[in-house]
Parts: structure tokens; C-alpha cells; sequence
């Protein structure tokens, strides 16, 4: 099985941003504790601040991978381009949050990401990762 985790704006700064929020393990190690959890599964990961780079991977990996858990972070909020990115490919996408977006500001209540996933997590901060992954287990 082949999965790949892509990460949007500003969560190359977990573990320093608000770590009250987002708490204080860098992605990177997280994904290194994955990886040892979960040997069997290939497991890729893909960081971009920018909207058109993560709209370039989904594309790109959207036809051959078994599954993709994507936080598109803010832009989950404001990206038709992505929500349709999803909706073109064939690999099914988890739509995750590490935080309970519904806890917070009203803006974060929409998601453009939601109409075409195939599950959301949110809320279990990084754990939430691990919960998509199990969903395609």
C-alpha cells in the first residue's frame, strides 16, 4: 500500500508555531515515528506553503497511489482549485486537521477540501494523521 501525506501552509512550522494549538513535535519526526509503526506501508510525505505546488502533487500522485491524507491547512478555507484538484483524481483523499476547526473562527468552519473526501479527521492533533492512515488499512 501506498500512501502520501500532504501537509499546506505553515505546518513546516509545527513544533514552533503555537504550540499550544498545534503542540511541540516537528512534522518530521512524527512522520520518521509513522514510518517505524507502520513498516509495511510505503509512506511519502509532501510540504508546500503554495497553492499551486500542492495542487501539482495531488495531480501527480492522484492516479497511482492507494490513498492520500491531505491537511491543506488554511487553504482548506479558500481553495476551490484544490477541492476540484480532488475531485478530478481517483485516489481517494482523508481530509485532516490537527486542531477542532469548528472550535475555532467561523471562517474555519467551511471547507472546500470536505465535498470530496472520503473521510475527515479532526481534532486528535497529529493522532489525527495516524487515524486517516488506519481508515485505508
Amino acid at each position: 500500500m501506498k500512501i502520501i501525506i500532504i501537509n499546506g501552509p505553515n505546518l513546516n512550522l509545527l513544533g514552533k508555531r503555537e504550540p499550544e494549538v498545534y503542540g511541540s513535535k516537528t512534522f518530521e519526526d512524527y512522520f520518521k515515528e509513522l514510518e517505524t509503526k507502520y513498516p509495511t506501508i510505503t509512506l511519502d510525505y509532501y510540504q508546500s506553503n503554495i497553492e499551486g505546488e500542492l495542487i501539482g502533487k495531488i495531480q501527480e500522485v492522484g492516479f497511482s497511489f492507494d490513498g492520500i491524507i491531505l491537511n491543506a491547512a488554511a487553504y482548506t478555507h479558500t481553495s476551490i482549485g484544490i477541492g476540484d484538484a480532488i475531485k478530478a483524481i481517483a485516489t481517494p483523499v482523508i481530509e485532516v486537521h490537527i486542531s477542532n476547526t469548528f472550535s475555532r473562527e467561523d471562517f474555519r468552519h467551511q471547507s472546500y477540501i470536505s465535498p470530496n473526501a472520503k473521510g475527515i479527521v479532526i481534532g486528535f492533533g497529529l493522532k489525527s494523521y495516524e487515524l486517516a492512515l488506519q481508515s485505508f488499512l
